[in-house]
């Protein structure tokens, strides 16, 4: 081919790819212009200034303090000189890369402060430059100049993202925590439902980036005639008990081949689905979709018949491996349980053997599981199971080791053994093994994934009968039936699991603050959209002790299950730390070309102990790592409050910094005028650690 041939061919590929409206930038190194670093979800850079041998050097470049704190879990995307964030109160801003000077900012400070945000999206056609993201159940699309809304799009700049759902679910609680998808003119949206009996299904859908039009959905409860349809009792689809099996976490695009890869949760109600039994599709599954139409190519379910909260917790990983010479595109799929399943990418043939092996029966009456589960020959857990931790694996830090070792011994604790009236030892717990931050990849086809090693308490509770609640008040049947696996009935919750005491609620906020809690939620609580006006004022009533309604008085809901969870209970010692052995968080390389393991270290410190000179106990974090083309991993996550850079090849830690607040957050490494820099949201907040309102760039001195 003559060279102006090959510019010609160069500018028409070039032309189509922006007709179709392409973010061209991603495959541009300078930016990271899609949420986790790209489609494939890889959390990689091949961007080499900062190297192992100057990591050390490397000394905050500038950081931008936003008007409001508190918990940020995003990874901002960088394009074209551009950081594009979300603040935690669920602002948008853009700013200069360079030096941290705000360019502009798109919402109302303290309005929408009851969610959480892991980001934007960004697409680009032409000099049609645009930032998709939710406000509560609002899918936004701001000018990526200006910050304006694009007032073309939906309905004045918004869509709300109950659109395409049936009418059962128009009233029901539903936001997006994370970014969607970006195919060509399709956004692809991940939604968080309610996790209770009130959830709404979880449908998967795409509406068009230009106007705000949906284009496509899947049902991931299925309807007549679809497949899995007799996977679920019949009629599911249009049950009010039965929902969610949604995406939350966020999807991975195939580029070339047009594949969306879903990873959805379970269904609901999350612990008991006596009135759901079956196998349950596509809950708890990795879906191939074609992105164009929603259409289904292949699935693979990883927990069947979920009651354990084994949602995937995040994007699945688009590599290529090496297997007996041959390079193979893969996804590869993290979990909460601590397993990675690799797939062939274009027919989800398993890379290593997968295995159904039976599992314990449940003893609660009216609930059928599964008989048996799937588990990965290889690679090997990156967390420790349930079945793992004897007497000698309790933690040999506990003051009050011999309660420890009793309560130990009072709890079932097989590999997916179901919940039970005394209880059962989750390890890895409900947010997992992986979560929410993901796994990096590097083209080697290595996988580097950090890990929680907290134990969980799973235990079931008879749901009181109508004829008991009738001896409450209308605010505290609602109280009852909401409010007290968390925040416990006598009002304390429980700090220690991140649920805060309700007790004196009325001296912390107004009832009008009250109610917009109770309606829309605030960082891992649901909102509970369904409830009456009269409803919500009697649970205030109750709370505040001002409630005078006579008991009694029928709250009139639809929604009975016999079996409810106690709530989410860590398994601790007396101080409030991991009642298990040490580590109590892991950072690993896997090799997935051969599903070895590379290395593996305990991640941060417990700074409890740390203050006794007890280092090196890895622990919880949240958050995930990137990787760079000169052998960096970066991570912070840590509730220690730290980020840090380790050696790719060995995990041996080059360089650490104390952040003004826990980095509980992905973060993101770009270039602008030949200097490279890596940026990360503090907000702290989780974990009991303090606030924080800044992004953080580090970079090389001059």
């Amino acid at each position: 081919m003559k060279p102006y041939q090959q510019l010609c061919l160069g500018l028409l590929l070039i032309g189509s790819f922006v007709g179709l409206g392409y973010a061209v930038e991603q495959s541009d190194p300078q930016n990271w212009a899609s949420y986790l670093g790209g489609s494939d979800r890889n959390h990689y850079s091949n961007l080499t200034q900062i190297t192992p041998q100057n990591v050390h050097q490397l000394q905050m470049a500038w950081h931008y303090a936003l008007p409001d704190s508190g918990q940020i879990q995003a990874n901002p995307l960088i394009v074209d000189g551009v950081l594009y964030g979300v603040s935690p109160t669920v602002q948008a801003f853009a700013l200069d890369a360079q030096t941290g000077k705000e360019l502009w900012r798109f919402g109302e400070t303290l309005k929408h402060w009851s969610s959480t945000s892991r980001g934007v999206a960004y697409w680009q056609k032409g000099d049609d430059k645009r930032i998709l993201y939710t406000v509560g159940s609002f899918l936004w699309c701001l000018d990526a100049r200006t910050g304006k809304p694009i007032s073309t799009f939906g309905t004045k700049g918004k869509i709300d993202l109950h659109t395409g759902l049936p009418n059962i679910a128009q009233q029901k609680f539903l936001i997006s925590n994370t970014p969607g998808t970006i195919y060509q003119n399709l956004i692809i949206m991940p939604v968080r439902v309610s996790e209770g009996a009130d959830a709404a299904p979880g449908d998967i859908r795409a509406f068009d980036v230009q106007t705000g039009r949906l284009v496509w959905r899947f049902h991931t409860i299925p309807y007549p005639n679809e497949y899995g349809y007799h996977t679920f009792p019949k009629k599911a689809y249009t049950n009010t008990e039965i929902g969610a099996a949604n995406n939350w976490a966020g999807m991975a695009i195939d580029e070339q081949s047009g594949l969306l890869f879903v990873p959805t949760g379970s269904a609901a109600y999350d612990f008991y689905g006596g009135n759901r039994k079956g196998q349950n599709l596509f809950a708890n599954c990795l879906l191939a979709l074609d992105a164009k139409t929603g259409k289904r190519r292949w699935h693979f379910q990883f927990t069947h018949h979920d009651i354990w909260d084994r949602d995937l917790p995040a994007p699945p990983n688009l590599m290529q491996i090496e297997r007996n010479g041959k390079k193979i595109p893969v996804v590869a799929q993290v979990t909460k349980q601590g397993y990675v399943f690799v797939f062939e990418r274009t027919t989800g043939k398993p890379i290593f053997q997968i295995q159904e092996k039976a599992v314990p029966p449940s003893e609660l009456l009216g609930e059928k599981t599964w008989k048996t589960q799937p588990f990965p020959t290889a690679p090997q857990p990156f967390a420790r199971q349930s079945d793992s931790i004897d007497e000698q694996q309790l933690s040999p830090y506990a003051q009050n080791k011999a309660e420890i070792v009793q309560q130990w011994k009072k709890l079932k604790r097989a590999v997916y053994e179901p919940g039970n009236l005394d209880g059962t030892l989750l390890l890895p717990g409900f947010d997992g093994g992986a979560e929410w931050g993901g796994a990096a990849a590097d083209p080697q086809g290595i996988m580097y994934v950090n890990s929680n090693e907290m134990a969980w308490i799973l235990r079931m509770v008879e749901t009181p009968k109508k004829a008991q609640l009738k001896g409450m008040s209308l605010g505290q049947q609602l109280y009852t039936n909401h409010c007290v696996a968390c925040h416990k009935a006598d009002r304390k919750g429980n700090p220690q699991s991140n649920y805060p005491s309700l007790l004196g609620i009325e001296k912390k906020y107004s009832k009008a603050t009250m109610q917009q809690l109770i309606s829309n939620g605030k960082g891992m609580m649901p909102g509970f959209s369904t409830l009456s006006a009269t409803q919500k004022q009697a649970i205030i009533a109750y709370l505040v002790g001002e409630e005078k309604q006579e008991v009694g008085a029928s709250s009139e809901e639809a929604v009975y299950l016999p079996y409810r969870s106690d709530g989410y209970n860590k398994f601790l010692d007396n101080r409030g730390l991991p009642a298990i052995a040490p580590p109590w968080g892991q950072l690993t390389a896997i090799d997935l070309n051969t599903g070895k393991f590379k290395w593996q270290i305990p991640l941060g410190f417990e700074p409890l102990l740390a203050a006794e000179g007890i280092k090196n106990t890895g622990v919880e974090n949240y958050g995930g790592p990137i990787v760079t083309g000169s052998g960096l991993l970066f991570i912070a996550a840590t509730k220690d409050g730290y980020f840090r850079a380790f050696a790719s090849a060995t995990g041996k830690l080059l360089w650490e910094t104390r952040l003004p607040a826990a980095g509980f957050a992905t973060p993101a490494t770009y270039m602008v005028k030949g200097k490279q820099f890596v940026v990360i949201a503090c907000g702290g907040t989780k974990l009991g650690t303090a606030k924080g309102n800044q992004y953080v760039a580090f970079a090389l001195p001059e």
